[in-house]
Formats: structure tokens, sequence, C-alpha cells
């Protein structure tokens, strides 16, 4: 059997809708995006979902493509609409969609696939082979409209705002690297408190660890994962004795469980050394190039479990964080910084690249 991945939406002007849209769009190999205010809207096939986009995140996969660092330019095409984290209203629906209404609040998972191969038919569609990627690998949600398939839809509760929604995709991060670290009454080092390594503080914490120790080199954002729920949060550029006190804190052994968030390698060597003999590492932290690890201190001789983290689990890790969000116990307000018009987008992204904002959000409509 050949495995066919879903083919982006084709623009066409057949519904009762705009027949342009404005969109950000990688307009060039080079720093930066464009405003393209006539890019034509896409139309829905049979079980497609057209979403009129209200808010979306900036992420560092955007930053990524902004920059055009090397990673950029050997994945992405130029002329693609970016950005993967949504939260809208359905515009248009497929004439065989039967799940999703026109006007019903929505957001949307990024990883699209076909849903034929091994890990989608075993309940691993976030890892499926032949993955499509908003943003990445077709137009995503940084334009008035986006097209999508019905199974990639997800309702948004009426008691979450469309500020939390858009946040779903790099939440769902958070909460797929706890829970698969099983974190309930353990203790837990967070290495790199990012966007994502704070909202994984929250989660933590919601999720009943005992113990929550971050480092990270950025001194306003360890004050902010103590007021989450850290109960010590370490500046790892002032040297390794935070090592020595969290061991002291954890009978001399070390923490239950490693979250590494950031992708260095100091960090990732040192959060290694923290963890426990026979500890549990989730590792969702992207290195930007191959690093020197010492496989057989830090993995082999301690015989820990080590878990790679990618994505979200469709649908598990959703309803978790459904769960979670209505609990109440989640902070996110302050993780979530700006917001700025769609025609403000640069300053949005120089908001989220110089570091002054941690969450940057863009008003589309």
């Amino acid at each position: 059997m050949t495995l066919t991945a879903p083919a982006p939406c084709p623009p066409a002007d057949n519904l009762e809708l705009p027949a342009t849209m404005r969109a950000l769009v990688k307009h060039r190999a080079g720093e930066g995006l464009t405003l393209d205010a006539a890019r034509p809207r896409p139309t829905v096939g049979p079980l497609d979902v057209l979403i009129r986009v209200k808010k979306a995140g900036i992420c560092g996969t955007d930053r990524h493509i902004w920059q055009w660092d090397e990673w950029a330019a050997g994945r992405i095409p130029v002329g693609i609409v970016t950005g993967h984290e949504v939260a809208g209203e359905v515009a248009a629906v497929g004439e065989a969609v039967k799940t999703v209404e026109v006007g019903q609040r929505v957001s949307a998972e990024g990883h699209i696939t076909a849903g034929l191969d091994y890990n989608s038919r075993t309940g691993n569609a976030h890892i499926a082979w032949d993955t499509k990627i908003l943003g990445v690998d077709r137009d995503g949600v940084f334009a008035e409209y986006v097209c999508v398939p019905e199974t990639n839809v997800w309702p948004i509760h009426p008691d979450i705002s469309d500020r939390i929604a858009a946040t779903f995709d790099p939440l769902g991060n958070a909460v797929h690297t706890v829970m698969s670290a099983d974190v309930s009454a353990k203790s837990v080092l967070i290495s790199g408190v990012g966007i994502i390594g704070l909202m994984a503080v929250t989660v933590a914490k919601a999720a009943g660890a005992a113990r929550i120790y971050c480092t990270d080199i950025n001194p306003a954002r360890l004050g902010l994962a103590r007021k989450l729920g850290a109960d010590e949060a370490f500046n790892s550029a002032d040297g390794s004795e935070w090592m020595r006190t969290v061991r002291n804190e954890t009978r001399g052994e070390g923490v239950d469980v490693l979250l590494e968030m950031s992708g260095a390698p100091q960090a990732m060597d040192e959060g290694f050394r923290t963890l426990r003999n026979g500890g549990t590492a989730a590792l969702l932290g992207l290195p930007a190039r191959s690093v020197d690890f010492d496989f057989n201190a830090n993995i082999i001789f301690k015989g820990c479990t080590v878990l790679g983290i990618n994505g979200r689990r469709m649908w598990e890790t959703w309803y978790q964080m459904e769960d979670l969000l209505l609990s109440g116990r989640l902070k996110l307000d302050e993780i979530i910084t700006h917001s700025y018009p769609m025609a403000d987008y640069e300053k949005a992204f120089d908001t989220m690249i110089s570091g002054d904002g941690i969450k940057v959000l863009m008003d589309i409509d």
C-alpha cells in the first residue's frame, strides 16, 4: 500500500467568503517575513475545515524561519504561509464533514498525517513518518484563513479563552513531556525555562510533583519559574554548585525525573549528572547541532530511562490539557506576555526574539 499524505487545500473562490486574505509569507531565502495583502484564500475539500484565524502564537520554530538559520534553509519552502499555533472560528466545512460546524470556536493539531502508517494505526500518530506540519510543510496560521482536515480540529471549551487556546500547541508539548515522565510524588529537575519549560513548571505542579527544581541562565525567567511553583531555581551560569544542593535535598541520590527543555549541551550533561540512578529523563529540547555526550556515565551505567518527546499525543494530550485548564490549576497568564495586531508582526517577532516577551501572540482578525 502506498501512503499519501493529505495535499494542501488549493486556492479557489467557490465559497461566499473573500477570494483573498492577508497572510505572512516567507517571501525569500533570507531573514524576515512579508505581509501579503492579497494571498488567495484556501478552499475546502470534502473532509476539510476552513478556520477563520483569531489569534496565533509565535514559537521557536517561527523564529528559526524568520532568522533563516541552517535548519530553516534546508526545510522551509520559500513562499509558504508560516505559523502553527491557532485559535479561531470555523468559516466553512467540506460536504463530508460530520463533527464540526460553522461558527464553532476551534484550535487545531498542527501535525497532519494520512493516518495509515504503523504509528498512526497504533495510537502514536504524533510520530507518523508521513507527518506534514502547518507552517512548515504546508500553509500555516499566520493568515486570516487556514485549511485543515476535520480530524485535526479541536473544539475550544466555552470556559477557555482564545488567548489560552492559541497556546495549546506549546502547552501540549509541556503536558506530553510531564505526563510521559510520571512526575507525581517525585522530585523533578526542569533544565531550561523558556516558554515550554515555564509551562512545564505549572503542569508538573498541577500533576503532583513533590519538589520542582529549575535551571536556566535568565534571572527573570528563573524568578517567574518560582512564582509558577518551582521550589528552587538556579542560575547555571553561576557554576555547578547547584548540583550539590539538589543532591543534598534528594537523599544524596539526585532527582527522580529530568525534563530537559533547553537543548543546550551543558544543561543536558548537568541534568543527567543530577538524575539519580534508575531515574527517568524526558528530552524535548533540540540541540542546534551534534553534541558530545557521555553515554556510559549518564545513561548506561546509570540505568536510567530516556524518553524522546515529539509534539503531543493525538489526542490523549489534548484531553489532559483541557482537563488541567478546567481544573484551574495551571498558571499561564504571566507566561503569555504580549499580543500584537498582525500588521505589527515585525514588532511581535522582535519582542519574541529579543527576549523582552515570553509567549507572544498576534491578533489576526
